[in-house]
């Protein structure tokens, strides 16, 4: 893959949303079973969203660049968006209003030392600082017990798509639900890509992967999108077993495109005692670590 291209991504977007809602769904007459498209016509979208047909094939053909707020959420209504979708179909947009496409500013690759210091100062959590590529930026000594599968090789920065679709044979145990994992992260990129087409790291990233797995493309033609949130996430330690955390995952304002993100467990569940037993594995690591770089 050398480039995202807007227009094919606002072309494919589009009708994939179009392909999926059934006429009764948006309260049309179905007019028998002999439709020659899947889901909604063209026409029939430009009627629920109140704007003309010409108009609507004109957007569907890749070309955003006219229209007012007004219209994509006219749009995204009769699509039946959800809230990444619509914000989405608004970042496409963006990319349109402007020859070239807007250009964001260039998300951090490294991390700052006040935020490094944020990280260690939380010690009873793992808690890490990624990017929209996955990329792990800084993590504090819990997360890096934690995700030891994630960061086990030597490629740096570690990268959980990467992770995700090249070594699925470690991800798979790892992630309890390795296939929601993977709907998610392609789904989180193809969410990176509408802001930002232009990076370029990501284009290399979506390339490598489309490459490498075949479960990728399948995931990455979907078009489907997600936004980063809080949830849960159940993970199988080889060390600890299993775990199922609270997750909160922060957009960083001051660092635009960098995300943090701290794993947590209820008091008194089997989760918060795997925790703890996680950090009495990981405080033995650094102590056995630090012992064979001593000299003597």
């Amino acid at each position: 893959m050398t480039k995202i291209d807007p227009r094919t991504e606002i072309k494919e977007f589009l009708r994939s949303r179009r392909a999926r809602i059934a006429p009764e769904r948006a309260g049309l007459p179905a007019h028998g079973g002999n439709r020659r498209v899947k889901g909604l016509r063209r026409e029939e979208v430009a009627l629920l969203a109140g704007i003309s047909v010409d108009y609507y094939v004109r957007m569907e053909r890749g070309s955003l660049a006219g229209a007012s707020d007004g219209v994509l959420d006219a749009v995204a209504s009769a699509l039946h968006l959800d809230e990444a979708e619509r914000d989405h179909l608004f970042h496409l947009a963006r990319q349109s209003k402007a020859p070239g496409g807007p250009r964001r500013r260039r998300p951090a690759s490294t991390v700052r030392p006040a935020l490094r210091q944020v990280l260690d100062a939380i010690t009873d959590a793992p808690a890490w600082i990624c990017n929209g590529r996955y990329d792990v930026l800084a993590t504090n000594h819990l997360a890096r017990a934690l995700f030891s599968p994630v960061l086990a090789g030597t490629r740096r920065p570690a990268n959980t798509a990467r992770f995700v679709y090249l070594d699925p044979e470690a991800a798979r145990p790892f992630f309890v639900d390795y296939d929601r994992i993977a709907r998610d992260v392609a789904a989180k990129l193809r969410m990176e890509a509408g802001r930002d087409p232009h990076d370029e790291e990501l284009i290399t990233l979506v390339g490598e992967l489309s490459t490498r797995s075949e479960l990728f493309r399948r995931r990455w033609a979907s078009q489907d999108v997600r936004l980063h949130r809080s949830g849960l996430k159940r993970l199988h330690h080889p060390v600890v077993g299993r775990l199922d955390l609270d997750v909160e995952s922060m957009e960083l304002p001051t660092d635009p495109g960098l995300l943090l993100t701290v794993y947590t467990a209820s008091t008194g569940t089997a989760a918060a005692d795997g925790l703890a037993l996680l950090a009495s594995w990981a405080a033995g690591q650094e102590k056995t670590a630090t012992e064979i770089q001593s000299p003597g």
